[in-house]
C-alpha cells in the first residue's frame, strides 16, 4: 500500500478527481558520475507526472539491475539504495497508471532477461492496441498487465539482430502515444511515436547525455538543452555519442493538455516557455470573457498563471483569496463524519478578510466534475464573497484521452452532457467562462494542426478501436 506522505496531491476533493498526470521517464548515459543520483534527481523533478510509484534501472556494462516500489521517488530510494545503483547508465520512471491496477507487478522500468541480455524500459504515454500487441507474446511470458510490458517483451525477445534494429521494425507496428527510454547492458535508447503526443527532451552533460519528459528535469540536474527528440525518431546513445534513426514519418500531434495542466510552469513545449503561454492564456481568457468585479484570485496553484494573465489584461487586481494546506491530503487516516463534512476544507480555506463584500473572478484550469468548483463557490459565498465569476483556462473537456492521461469517462465528465449554462447553474456561479479553443491554440504559438485536442473535440488523431482501449483492457481479457 502507498505511504500516506502528508502531501497534498492534485485532488481537492476525493470525488472530483481531477486528469491524471501522464507519467515521467529519464534516462542518462554517462561513464564517471553517479548516474543513479541524477536519476533520482530528474524523477523529482518530474514526479508531478506520476505519484503511484517511482523505478531506476542501472547498469555497469555487464549486468542490469532494477529497483521500484509504489510510492514517491522520495519515498522509494535512499541513499543506500542508490548506492546498489551502480554504472555508466540508468532510466528512470515515475508512474501514474493509464493501462493496468496500480500494483507493484506493474511499476517501472520494466525488466526482460533473454540468454544473451537484458533489457529494461520506462514508458510514458497509453497504447491502443495493446490486445494485439499481446497476442503476439508466448504464452506465460509476462506477469504484469501494461502496455508497457508487452512491449518490453516483444522488444527483447528477438536477440538475433541489434536491439536498435528490433526497435526499428517494432515501433512502426505499435499504435498510441509512447515516448520511451531503454536500455541494454551498456547503450541507452530513446524514441518517440510519430505523433509525439507525449514530450521527450535531449540534454547533453559534461560527461554524457540526458532524455528525459521535460526541459525541467535537464535543468534540475545540470544538462543543457539540446533539442526535442522528434516523433518518429529513434536515439541511440553509448561511447560514440547520440545516433538518430529515422522510423516512421513525422505527424506531429502535441498534446494541448501538456500547456494546460501537465507540464511545469518551468519547462518549454515547442521553444516557448509553459509558464509564458498560460499567462498569456489567462489575457485571452480575459478578452472573450470579460466582467465587473473587484479581484482575481486563482484556485491554488493549478489556476495561478491563468489569473495572473487575466488581471494583467482586465486591469482587475489580483489577490490571494484562497489558501491551500500543502500537509493536507495524501493520508489514510478516515476522517470522521464530521470532519468529512467539511470536504474541501481540509485543502482549501478562504481568506475572509480579502474576499468579503467583494465581486470574485476565480480562476482555474479545468473543470472535470465540477464537485471541486462547486465547494470553492459555496465557501467563497459562505465568507462574504458578493459575486463569483468562475473563469476556467481550458475549454470543456468533454471527451476522454487514451493516449496517457487517465481522465473521466465521457459519462462521468460535467461538460459531456451540459451545456456551459447548465454547469454554470450547477456550480452555483454568478457566470462561468471558458477560453475557446481557438484562444488557448493561438497561445501556444503552435498551429491547429500540429497539436492533439480530442479532449476538446473529440476527434482522435489516431483511430480509436473501443475494445481494445481501456485502462484494465488486459486485465479484463485475462
Amino acid at each position: 500500500m502507498l505511504k500516506g506522505d502528508g502531501r497534498l496531491g492534485h485532488d481537492l476533493d476525493p470525488h472530483d478527481r481531477a486528469p491524471k498526470d501522464a507519467c515521467g521517464v529519464f534516462g542518462v548515459w554517462a561513464p564517471g558520475e553517479e548516474v543513479s543520483k541524477l536519476t533520482y534527481y530528474g524523477l523529482y523533478a518530474l514526479q508531478h507526472r506520476g505519484q503511484e510509484s517511482a523505478g531506476i534501472a542501472a547498469s555497469e556494462g555487464s549486468r542490469i539491475l532494477v529497483y521500484k516500489d509504489m510510492g514517491l521517488v522520495s519515498q522509494v530510494f535512499d541513499e543506500s539504495v542508490l548506492g546498489t545503483l551502480r554504472g555508466h547508465l540508468a532510466i528512470g520512471h515515475c508512474r501514474y497508471s493509464t493501462t493496468g491496477s496500480s500494483v507493484w507487478e506493474n511499476a517501472q522500468p520494466t525488466l526482460s532477461s533473454t540468454e544473451v541480455g537484458g533489457l529494461a524500459l520506462a514508458h510514458n504515454g497509453n497504447l491502443i492496441n495493446t490486445p494485439v500487441l499481446a497476442e503476439r507474446l508466448a504464452p506465460g511470458s509476462t506477469r504484469a498487465t501494461t502496455d508497457t510490458e508487452v512491449l518490453t517483451t516483444l522488444l527483447a525477445q528477438d536477440r538475433t539482430r541489434s536491439i536498435e534494429d528490433s526497435a526499428a521494425e517494432l515501433l512502426p507496428q505499435v499504435k498510441g502515444a509512447y515516448s520511451l527510454v531503454f536500455m541494454d547492458e551498456k547503450t541507452l535508447y530513446a524514441a518517440r511515436d510519430p505523433q509525439g503526443i507525449r514530450p521527450l527532451v535531449l540534454g547533453r552533460l559534461e560527461r554524457g547525455w540526458v532524455v528525459a519528459s521535460e526541459t525541467a528535469a535537464l535543468d534540475i540536474v545540470g544538462a543543457t538543452f539540446v533539442r526535442e527528440i522528434e516523433p518518429g525518431e529513434l536515439l541511440t546513445i553509448d561511447e560514440r555519442g547520440v545516433r538518430s534513426r529515422r522510423f516512421a514519418l513525422a505527424e506531429p500531434k502535441g498534446c494541448l493538455f501538456e500547456y494546460v495542466y501537465l507540464a511545469r510552469p518551468d519547462t518549454t513545449i515547442a521553444g516557448r516557455g509553459v509558464q509564458v503561454t498560460r499567462v498569456e492564456v489567462g489575457r485571452v481568457l480575459a478578452r472573450e470573457h470579460p466582467v465587473e468585479a473587484d479581484l482575481v484570485i486563482p484556485t491554488p496553484e493549478s489556476g495561478t498563471p491563468a489569473a495572473v494573465g487575466y488581471a494583467e489584461e482586465s486591469g482587475i487586481p489580483y489577490g490571494q483569496g484562497l489558501v491551500k494546506n500543502s500537509y493536507v491530503g495524501r493520508t489514510f487516516i478516515q476522517p470522521s463524519q464530521t470532519i468529512r463534512q467539511l470536504g474541501i476544507r481540509l485543502k482549501l480555506n478562504p481568506l475572509r478578510e480579502v474576499v468579503e463584500g467583494k465581486r470574485l473572478v476565480v480562476v482555474d484550469d479545468s473543470i472535470v466534475r465540477g464537485n471541486t468548483q462547486r465547494a470553492i463557490v459555496k465557501m467563497l459565498r459562505e465568507a462574504g464573497a458578493r459575486e463569483v465569476h468562475v473563469r476556467i483556462s481550458s475549454p470543456p473537456v468533454a471527451w476522454p484521452c487514451f493516449y496517457g492521461i487517465d481522465f473521466a469517462t465521457r459519462a462521468e465528465l460535467i461538460a459531456g452532457s451540459l451545456t456551459v449554462e447548465e454547469i454554470r447553474a450547477s456550480l452555483g456561479a454568478d457566470s462561468l467562462g471558458y477560453i475557446s479553443l481557438e484562444g488557448l491554440t493561438k497561445a501556444t504559438t503552435l498551429p491547429a494542426e500540429r497539436l492533439c485536442r480530442a479532449c476538446f473535440t473529440g476527434d482522435y488523431p489516431i483511430a480509436i478501436d473501443q475494445d481494445n482501449v481501456g485502462k484494465f483492457v488486459l486485465e479484463s481479457k485475462a
